[in-house]
């Protein structure tokens, strides 16, 4: 099983450097939905979260500006971004495939003791699997960041993809429950379309939102969506404004509260 996640974990760097493979300057100089990140930056961050993993120190650099970046994580990452501009695409795209073949190496070689070993990660501690589980989303994440940036959709089906709609849609009982906090008795449902998705479908019961085995006929409020919507709102890269403007995003029922769950959804923070 873990090694199954590390297959996951090559797909998505294979999927990425396939995007970036023949990008021009002027795609990797393209700004993203991430605040003051091009395309280039976010290669360079995935590149800069690997080589923490491997125990290589970061450099000693002092980012020009970081009136983008809210918290000390941020501020980390900063400067691995930063650092890494003074280099043009093809030399972090080649960065990127030393570090992440570097990584494969050890993850191939790691026993199935070794992915048991409680392990830091970026919400607390846990099996280094958990730590692994999180870098594949993160990449995917960033991935489609790129290819929105781009106009080069894809990796939106598939096992990487659907292991991505898993950590989003886990999410979406705190967004209701602990964010919107609707009335007991409401009830909430999540129709992702496509290939990866299905039914999230959530009850408010004692001020919680609980999963419901089955979708009902007639919700409180059903939002309709795609897989980009629903990763793009639930990582903050959307307001509800774009996201309902586009079409992106359906509601149909109590449509003040579809408004406001979809204004919600952003579970990062």
């Amino acid at each position: 099983m873990s090694q199954q996640m590390v297959d996951l974990m090559e797909a998505v760097w294979q999927s990425i450097d396939g995007l970036c493979a023949n990008l021009t300057p002027e795609q990797w100089a393209l700004p993203t939905e991430c605040p003051g990140w091009a395309v280039q930056d976010q290669v360079s961050h995935l590149v800069g979260s690997e080589c923490r993993l491997l125990g290589r120190p970061a450099p000693e650099h002092e980012p020009d500006d970081t009136s983008h970046v809210r918290n000390e994580v941020g501020q980390s990452n900063e400067v691995l971004v930063d650092y890494r501009r003074r280099f043009n695409g093809v030399e972090v795209l080649a960065e990127f495939r030393e570090i992440t073949a570097e990584r494969l190496r050890v993850l191939r070689g790691m026993t199935e003791g070794d992915f048991t070993v409680e392990t830091p990660n970026p919400l607390g501690s846990g099996p280094y699997t958990d730590l692994l589980a999180i870098r594949i989303y993160d990449a995917w994440v960033h991935e489609q960041d790129m290819r929105r940036t781009l106009g080069i959709p894809g990796h939106l089906g598939g096992p990487v993809a659907q292991h991505s709609y898993g950590r989003t849609q886990s999410a979406m009982p705190f967004v209701v429950g602990r964010k919107v906090r609707p009335d007991d008795g409401t009830t909430v449902v999540f129709e992702i379309t496509g290939e990866v998705g299905g039914s999230i479908a959530l009850s408010m019961e004692g001020g919680r939102a609980n999963r419901m085995d089955a979708a009902p006929d007639s919700p409180t409020v059903r939002l309709t969506m795609g897989l980009e919507p629903f990763n793009a709102l639930g990582t903050g890269r959307w307001t509800a404004e774009h996201a309902l403007a586009n079409g992106s995003v359906t509601i149909d029922g109590d449509q003040a509260l579809g408004e406001r769950i979809v204004a919600e959804m952003n579970f990062m923070i």
